[in-house]
């Protein structure tokens, strides 16, 4: 029954995008990763607000007045604690899609965006400060979730031929995010005092709208069959990703590396990072996910209208400044992804970064001599742009997509854990220590920003080979003489492997 099955209008494995390929991509991102951009954008807008807030409240019920640098903390503390929240999350991820798959969980974790939204919607008649920053903290657990789930879960249904542009729809999305929380954040729109805290709650209707179609569509093909055994579920999962080819390639592809996995149980972390078959890789997601982050893109989207200012932009006019750096990302983070599969992935990182990379410079520079040429204000906020610009094109969802494509299916929810965990603890630390940072160091603090991404753009060119268009068994090969495993010590151990699983997955015992 299986093998008739798989036998489907075409020799060759499907490699067009369908209906239902495109409609998943934007759908789990639709309710997860935009929420995760809307969220790093939202509380830059109502700042002044939520600070009068605090001031407000702690006066009033717990007879506290708090000094400027107090409230700075306290402000400090809401923008960072989303990315506590981030990390906690992506702890879980390696649990959670194991026993859930990968839609499940992001189905499962939506009741965190109705808790947290719900917090945050009634903070302010209830008079809680507290209730801001729990919010925060239970919306970046769901964040911390899927930023890590969308990726894999669409770097695993997809042709080999789409994953990059696939992988990169959430890119669009959270930039998408953060030009929505700009646009609403407007005085004209949702920007007034009053208003705040219904801003900040907004993201339950993207989640509502995911929660309603979400769970009709399939599980991740290779969970089904590399993790729970169930061709049959996988060949129907299949069916509804692919308008026509000879499914049986995919299987065969997928039980290929079935067959070289050790164990069809998912890794631990501990197990993942004594592994030295995969030790090259592991770095790589270390370098780009801390890289990504302490790029200083965090700093530019959560304190844009400070910098602004800071850089002589007239008060009124900030706003509209910041929303068009809004609608860049959103064009740039188009344009990466519908060129990834033409240049490849190491094309957009290496330069996305050397062009931030630049654009730092130009920020520490232009600040410094603005005094005595006025223009150079203005080459401030190109430069702010130019980072922007740079980051949405590659930077920004690369990383998430190449944690999929490096690691097989036993080490992929480990990596996307270690290498989230470190984007979220990198994310929160920008957070927090930016505004202490550009106090201390001025416009200098620009210049750490330029030697990061410098760095990660020559680790790039020398260490990360081109994924565009590879399985995941070829991407795993190519590591192999990065980590000094001998191709007799491969095969000899795909052999035994594939004796001790005793011809499990395979079509024929089903």
């Amino acid at each position: 029954m299986a093998e008739e099955l798989l036998l489907w209008n075409d020799a060759k494995p499907s490699s067009h995008l369908t209906k239902s390929l495109l409609a998943v991509a934007f759908l789990s991102s639709f309710g997860s990763s935009m929420l995760y951009g809307f969220n790093l954008a939202v509380v830059n807008s109502p700042a002044q607000y939520i600070k009068a807030f605090y001031n407000e409240t702690l006066r009033e019920e717990y007879n506290w007045i708090p000094d400027d640098k107090h409230l700075t903390v306290l402000y400090s503390l809401t923008v960072s604690i989303f990315a506590i929240g981030g990390m906690i999350g992506a702890l879980l991820v390696g649990k959670l899609v194991t026993k859930y798959g990968r839609k499940g969980t992001l189905v499962k974790s939506t009741v965190l965006v109705f808790l947290g939204g719900a917090l945050i919607g009634l903070s302010r008649a209830w008079r809680e400060p507290s209730m801001v920053i729990i919010g925060r903290f239970i919306v970046g657990v769901h964040s911390g979730i899927c930023l890590s789930v969308v990726p894999m879960y669409l770097g695993e249904i997809a042709p080999k031929n789409l994953r990059g542009f696939l992988g990169l729809i959430p890119s669009i999305h959270i930039c998408l995010g953060v030009f929505i929380a700009q646009v609403l954040g407007l005085q004209e729109l949702l920007g007034k005092e009053e208003h705040w805290p219904l801003l900040m709650s907004l993201i339950v209707f993207p989640t509502l709208v995911q929660l309603m179609f979400l769970p009709w569509f399939p599980e991740s093909p290779r969970y089904l069959l590399i993790e729970k055994g169930n061709v049959h579920a996988t060949i129907a999962a299949l069916k509804w990703f692919r308008s026509r080819g000879n499914l049986q390639l995919e299987v065969e592809e997928m039980q290929e590396e079935q067959r070289s996995l050790s164990s069809i149980q998912t890794l631990s972390v501990c197990s993942l990072l004594m592994d030295r078959c995969v030790r090259w890789q592991l770095i790589t997601v270390i370098v780009v996910n801390v890289g990504m982050q302490l790029s200083g893109i965090d700093a530019i989207w959560f304190y844009t209208n400070d910098i602004f200012r800071n850089a002589g932009i007239p008060d009124p006019n900030i706003q509209y400044t910041t929303v068009g750096t809004g609608a860049i990302e959103v064009i740039s983070g188009a344009i990466g992804c519908f060129t990834i599969e033409r240049v490849g992935r190491r094309p957009l990182m290496i330069g996305g970064y050397l062009f931030m990379a630049l654009c730092c410079a130009g920020i520490t520079m232009s600040v410094l001599f603005q005094a005595q040429l006025a223009f150079l204000r203005y080459i401030s906020v190109g430069c702010v742009v130019g980072i922007i610009a740079g980051f949405c094109i590659g930077p920004a969802g690369v990383p998430f997509l190449i944690t999929a494509e490096l690691f097989k299916q036993s080490h992929r929810p480990a990596a996307y854990t270690v290498g989230g965990c470190l984007n979220w603890l990198s994310n929160f630390t920008i957070g927090f220590v930016f505004p202490f940072l550009e106090l201390a160091t001025g416009p200098y603090c620009y210049l750490i920003f330029c030697a990061i991404c410098l760095g990660v753009a020559i680790y790039t060119i020398f260490i990360i080979p081109e994924t565009k268009n590879k399985t995941f068994m070829e991407i795993s090969k190519m590591f192999s003489c990065k980590n000094d495993i001998p191709e007799e010590e491969l095969a000899s151990d795909e052999h035994l492997k594939m004796a001790l699983m005793n011809g499990y997955g395979t079509v024929g015992h089903y």
